[in-house]
Order: C-alpha cells, then sequence, then structure tokens
C-alpha cells in the first residue's frame, strides 16, 4: 500500500468527473474541498510538519475559510512563509488552529520573516515533503512521532539564515491566529537552542540541533537581533503586545551545501524535548526519514488489495493513509496530568470519526486504539466529561451542540471485543456518570431532548452502556440503562416516521433519520414497515429524481435552501449521512445498500489533488472508503459488521487473530450484487457478522452478480427488540 499512496489527493477543490446515474441526484452542501495536506506524518504520531502558507484549515494551500460550496482562494498561487508543525488534517471549522514553530530558510535579511515565496517542484510520500521556494532553496522535511528534521539546501550564499519563530501559530484568516500567553527561548550555543510557548493554555516546548558549526547563532525579538543574548523571558502575552520572536543560525552556505535542523517537541518541558530528540534523531535525516518509511510501511500492510485499477488502488492507498493520521497519541506527555500513559489529542471531531474511523483503528492498530480509549478515559476523570472534540489545548473542545456521548460507543464495542488493559469498573463509572452532565440532565428527566439529535446519541449510549454493565454483572444498572435506552423513539414522529422538528447541525431531519440504532426492527415499524421504510430511503437517495446542480463558490441563500429544500443525501460530503446507506440492510434490501455505495466508491473519490468530495474530518471520511472497499461497514457500538459486495477482488485485514480475508468469485465492474456467502466454508445467510468473527480472522467468500438476488433478504441484522425475552 505504500507506493499507492498520494498525499496531495484533498488538499485542492474538489474536481472530479460529473457524476452520473443516482450519483447525479445527490446534493452537497459542504465545503467541496478535502482540507487535507501532503505534509510529513509519523502513523498517529505526535508531529506534523508541511509548507505553511496561513491558508485554511492547515495552514498550507491556497484557501479562505469556508462552510459551503467550493472553497475561496486567499492566494493565486501555492506559497509558503516557511514550515510549521502540527496541522489538522481534513477538519472543517474546529474554532482553532495551531501550526506552531515555524522554521523559514532565507537568503533575505530578517526584515523580510513573514513574506512568502511561491512554492515548486513539490513531492510527497508517507514521512516525507519536499519543495523549492523560489529563493533558490531546497527544503525537505521528515518526522517521527515527536521530532522533525528539516533539510535545507542553499545556493552559493555569503549569509544564509534558518530562521525558528516561536511566536507563530494559527491561521491568516480572521479570528485565525493564535498569540502564546507565556514563552521563554534560550539560545545554548554549539548549534543548540531551546524554548517553550504556552499555547492555548498548553506548554510546548522544543529543542534545537542545527547542524553547521561554523555558523552564527542568536536570537532575536520584533525582527531585530540580540547579540550576546542567551535568554528572552515573557511572562504575560497579550494580542496588543505581541511582537514575534524567536532564534536565528546563519553563516555562508557554498551552492549545494546542506543545513540539517533538528527538533525535538515535548508538552513536558525542553529536558523531555531533547530526551525525544536524542531518542528518535539518531543517523540524522536519512535515518529518521527511513524509520518513519518503515512505520508506514508497517501500518499500510495491514490492509491488502488485489484486483482493481491503479486508480483505485492509489485512492484506496491514501485513504488508509489518511485514516491513520489522526488522532495523536503520545506517551508520557500530558501536560494535564503528571503520571506516564498515553496522551491522544486531535480527535477532531468525534462524530466525524467514531462510526468509521474508530473501528478501522480496533481492526489493525488495536494497540494505539486501546492507548486512545485510555486517554479518554483519563480526560473524563480529569476534566469531567468525555470529550466530542479534543485538541492540543487546555480542557476539551466539547462541541456539545453538535452531539453527545459519542465515547460510549467505543468503549463498548472494546469490552465486547475483551481489550486488555483497561479498568472497566472503572470506565463504567464514568459512561454512567457522563450520560447525565449537560445534554444528559434533560434526557433523563423527559426522556427526550433538543436539539432531537441529541436524544438518539444519549439514547444510544445508555444501551452501550448498558452492554457493559449486564457483562460485568450489574443487572440492575443495566436493566435501567436498558429502559433509557428505549427514549429513542421519542425522537421520531409516528405520523412520518422521520425525526421531529427540531434545530439540526449540518443538515436536516431527513439526514439524521436514517441513522443506525439499536432497535432498527422497531424504528422500521414505526415507519409503518418495511416497504413504507424502503420507499423513504429511496426517495432520500434519489431514486428516479432528476440531477441536481451542486452550490459553486458563495453560492447564495436562495439556492442553499432549494438544495436543503431537496431533502437528498448529501454524499460522502457530509459525515451524518455516512451510515444511512446501510439502513437498506435492517428493511431485508441489501441489493439498494450495494447500488448506493457502488455510486458513492465511483463518483465520490478520485485521485489528484481534488479527488474527495468533502472534509476528509480527521480521517473519518477516509475510512469510510477503506471499509465501504472492503464491503464491510462497521455498527460502532454493538459488535456489529454489514456486509456488502467489495470493490477489489481480494481483500485481507491483519487483525489480532491473524487475518480476515474477503474474497470473491464473480467480481467484475457490472457484477455489484452478492448472490450468496460463506463464512470459513460454510453458507453466511445474512447480511452481517460479529466484529469479533472479523477480529480473530477467517475468510468471507462472496459470490457476486449483474443482477439483485434474495441473500439477506430474510435474515436481518440484530435489533434489541429481537432479543427481548430471551434471556
Amino acid at each position: 500500500m505504500l507506493d499507492n499512496v498520494d498525499p496531495f489527493i484533498g488538499t485542492a477543490a474538489t474536481d472530479l468527473p460529473r457524476a452520473q446515474g443516482l450519483a447525479a441526484t445527490w446534493w452537497w452542501p459542504k465545503p467541496q474541498v478535502g482540507n487535507t495536506h501532503p505534509g510529513a506524518t509519523s502513523p498517529l504520531g505526535m508531529v506534523s510538519a508541511c509548507a505553511y502558507s496561513g491558508a485554511y484549515p492547515t495552514g498550507y494551500g491556497r484557501y479562505a475559510k469556508n462552510t459551503e460550496g467550493v472553497p475561496e482562494e486567499m492566494f493565486p498561487r501555492l506559497q509558503a512563509s516557511g514550515f510549521t508543525h502540527f496541522q489538522q488534517s481534513g477538519t472543517g471549522a474546529i474554532r482553532k488552529y495551531y501550526s506552531y514553530v515555524r522554521v523559514t530558510p532565507m537568503v533575505q535579511p530578517l526584515d523580510d520573516l513573514g513574506q512568502s515565496w511561491p512554492l515548486e517542484d513539490e513531492r510527497a510520500e508517507p514521512g516525507y515533503y519536499a519543495a523549492n521556494l523560489d529563493t533558490g532553496v531546497r527544503c525537505e522535511i521528515t518526522v517521527g512521532e515527536k521530532v522533525a528534521v528539516h533539510r535545507y539546501t542553499f545556493p552559493d550564499q555569503d549569509s544564509a539564515r534558518v530562521v525558528v519563530d516561536l511566536s507563530c501559530g494559527g491561521l491568516a484568516i480572521d479570528l485565525g491566529r493564535t498569540v502564546p500567553l507565556r514563552a521563554q527561548a534560550e539560545s545554548m550555543g554549539h548549534g543548540r537552542a531551546q524554548g517553550t510557548v504556552v499555547m492555548e493554555g498548553v506548554p510546548l516546548s522544543v529543542h534545537i540541533e542545527v547542524d553547521s558549526p561554523d555558523w552564527r547563532q542568536m536570537l532575536w525579538y520584533d525582527r531585530r537581533l540580540i547579540p550576546g543574548g542567551t535568554r528572552l523571558d515573557f511572562d504575560s502575552i497579550r494580542h496588543t503586545t505581541l511582537r514575534p520572536f524567536g532564534m536565528i543560525f546563519m553563516g555562508p552556505a557554498r551552492a549545494g551545501q546542506s543545513v540539517e535542523v533538528r527538533l525535538g517537541f515535548s508538552l513536558r518541558g525542553c529536558d523531555q524535548a531533547r530526551e525525544n530528540l536524542e531518542r528518535e534523531c539518531g543517523g540524522g535525516f536519512e535515518a529518521v526519514r527511513a524509520r518513519t518509511r518503515a512505520r508506514w510501511q508497517d501500518h499500510l500492510s495491514r490492509v491488502e488489495v488485489d484486483g482493481g485499477s491503479p486508480q483505485r488502488r492509489t485512492v484506496f492507498g491514501t485513504a488508509l493513509y489518511h485514516s491513520l493520521i489522526k488522532p495523536c497519541v503520545a506517551d508520557d506527555e500530558s501536560p494535564m496530568w503528571p503520571t506516564s500513559g498515553p496522551y491522544a489529542f486531535d480527535i477532531c471531531t468525534m462524530w466525524d470519526i467514531y462510526k468509521t474511523q474508530l473501528p478501522l483503528l480496533s481492526a489493525i492498530v488495536p494497540d494505539r486504539y486501546g492507548d486512545l480509549l485510555e486517554s479518554l478515559i483519563r480526560v473524563c476523570e480529569e476534566e469531567g466529561n468525555f470529550p466530542i472534540g479534543y485538541r492540543m489545548a487546555r480542557g476539551a473542545d466539547r462541541f456539545f451542540r453538535q452531539a453527545s456521548a459519542l465515547a460510549h460507543t467505543a468503549l463498548a464495542d472494546a469490552h465486547a471485543l475483551r481489550r486488555p488493559g483497561i479498568d472497566w469498573a472503572w470506565a463504567l463509572v464514568h459512561m454512567v456518570d457522563d450520560m447525565r452532565r449537560l445534554y444528559g440532565e434533560d434526557f433523563f428527566e423527559h426522556g427526550v431532548v433538543h436539539p432531537i439529535t441529541h436524544t438518539l446519541d444519549l439514547a444510544y449510549a445508555h444501551h452501550c452502556t448498558a452492554q457493559v454493565a449486564r457483562a460485568l454483572g450489574d443487572h440492575r444498572l443495566a436493566a435501567d440503562l436498558e429502559r433509557r435506552a428505549g427514549h429513542w423513539v421519542n425522537a421520531f414522529d409516528p405520523a412520518t416516521g422521520l425525526l421531529r422538528d427540531s434545530e439540526f447541525y449540518e443538515g436536516g431531519k431527513w439526514n439524521y433519520s436514517f441513522r443506525l440504532l439499536h432497535d432498527m426492527a422497531a424504528r422500521i415499524a414505526l415507519a409503518g414497515g418495511d416497504e413504507v421504510f424502503v420507499d423513504r430511503l429511496d426517495r432520500f437517495f434519489g431514486y428516479g429524481a432528476d440531477p441536481v446542480k451542486q452550490p459553486g463558490r458563495c453560492p447564495p441563500p436562495e439556492e442553499m435552501a432549494a438544495g436543503y429544500a431537496l431533502n437528498r443525501f448529501e454524499g460522502l460530503n457530509n459525515e451524518p449521512d455516512m451510515e444511512a446507506p446501510w439502513a437498506y440492510h435492517y428493511a431485508g434490501r441489501p441489493d439498494r445498500t450495494a447500488e448506493v455505495v457502488h455510486a458513492a466508491l465511483t463518483w465520490q473519490f478520485g485521485t489528484g489533488r481534488g479527488g474527495l468530495p468533502g472534509n476528509d474530518d480527521s480521517g473519518g471520511l477516509s475510512s469510510w472508503y477503506v471499509w465501504a472497499s472492503l464491503g464491510l461497514f462497521p455498527v460502532a457500538g454493538q459488535n456489529l459488521f454489514l456486509v456488502n459486495a467489495p470493490a477489489f477482488e481480494r481483500a485481507a485485514l491483519h487483525v489480532d487473530g491473524g487475518e480476515f480475508v474477503i474474497e470473491t468469485s464473480g467480481h467484475r465492474a457490472t457484477q455489484r450484487y452478492v448472490q450468496s456467502a460463506t463464512l470459513n466454508g460454510k453458507p453466511l445467510d445474512a447480511t452481517h457478522l460479529t466484529a469479533a468473527a472479523v477480529h480473530q480472522g477467517g475468510r468471507l467468500h462472496l459470490r457476486l452478480g449483474p443482477e439483485p438476488s434474495t441473500w439477506g433478504h430474510r435474515s436481518r441484522p440484530p435489533s434489541v427488540s429481537d432479543q427481548k425475552g430471551k434471556r
């Protein structure tokens, strides 16, 4: 998979072939851009590094902040004022942004710091990014888990410079700037320097070594050198008092001479930053690059596919790569608690990743998945809530307007799989307490809360928590939680079979009405039965509808209102719709799932910078593509996978139990319907598997054909109401 990755996919405005058939009826309201970046990353590592222009939202590229339609351009060309660290990946508006510790190679005077120069000859692969500045400097960057190494090749120059700006942070958009609260910088001589900036309440420390013994080094403040100065201290910084500051290394450079800059980072002080550098930077640039490439090779090889066009393999490999960039999991780096253990951040945001990405991490990187859950439990213990979004900032970005109690799904799945290393009795305490905070208070008292989608979130969280409680032997608690889990019904209007009128975040009631609940049998009955439910799904997915026009740049309000009035599937442009295609499974129509998923894989993803239909959302969208291509879809929180026709002739997941293989017979572009299936050689009439069956390894064989079959029409995925009376 490593050679199939193109880190540039998703870095520009969506540029896909005009959709045909079913996909042409879908309407995309959200930003038509992936918002990814091509910078150097390490699998789930703490550090990323990329060219910095100040554009939205990663600091890379040309685009301004946008919330709908085609993004507007901030700059007419790709450009950079230096190279920063800690980029987001594929997110939209998450309030704050960080692109800290800007390193700029210069042949100009320090007064020109902050100027941007055109980028040329960009190249990227997992763990490596390179580009030329039109000043004549060739720039290469690689990273480890907690380090970055820059290599700059200068033209012939009497006074070349490498400038480190510790004050830089955020983006060049309105309200996008981040200002350090406190800071200190120290020049230690012999090519070494260090500093700490407190950004958004978090102390970020860096230890720097520059491999150029003949160069001088100094501190600078407000673009003025401080000869002989060895330390800067800022006890209180405000927007009105901030002046840029940092370190500079300078000296003569021969044409073709390379200067290596090594940076170790830590959230626990300069000493730990230095230790991180010493541990990871041995051997210099090429050694760090090789080790990170090997880590990517290991992670990306945990999913293998055979068949498919080179273009589809590139899209798949890149989707898998994007799925493994975030969250960041850093051992022993929490600035909030002093004890050892994993610290996870850039969980941006849970509502994007809990359905698709977290189950993927659970399958192929279970050790890091366990670390993530342990960190979430610790955050809840320290801060009082499971986070809905969690960044490198003091205090969880909870985003409670969008969703509630989503960590419970991941915890329930981990418990069902008997994941080791978690104190489940302690986790259960936090799961129960978390559901009674904020919107949970009204839900606890009234069984319904607005925005109405939070009723679904909280009812589902009660179901997930009940499974853990019952397995731990607390049957009284489980029974109470199960009763409250039944309040999902209060969210629906029996007259329409859809959600009740309410406020909706990034969508409408149609988008949220086809979520996969824990009692889909009762939900379909509430809608009027299979036929009525399928008819509503068909309308939602645009069966028989005319093609629609997508929003362009700066779409007027009346155009957006007309689009929302379609009540149409928003494709993979919007995360509330991610699981809706699989709702057909519960009504006995997996053939419809096959048609919708096939249309999405065909028309909504492609190669090139514009190859994503919308924000990648920290890997949530890319993880959807991975699962859909494998012919599996995880139902988060239910220990369940739904089965569909895969996009590849054969695929294999390397899981704890060995290897789970999905193989097909009759695989061709027109063969998109499952005719029959076997699991480990035995007939499989159901359209679902337990997650345990996947995680323990095995072989799923799917026979495909060009027409819908009766496979899976009778044996539906499980629902809570199916189990009543069986205990």
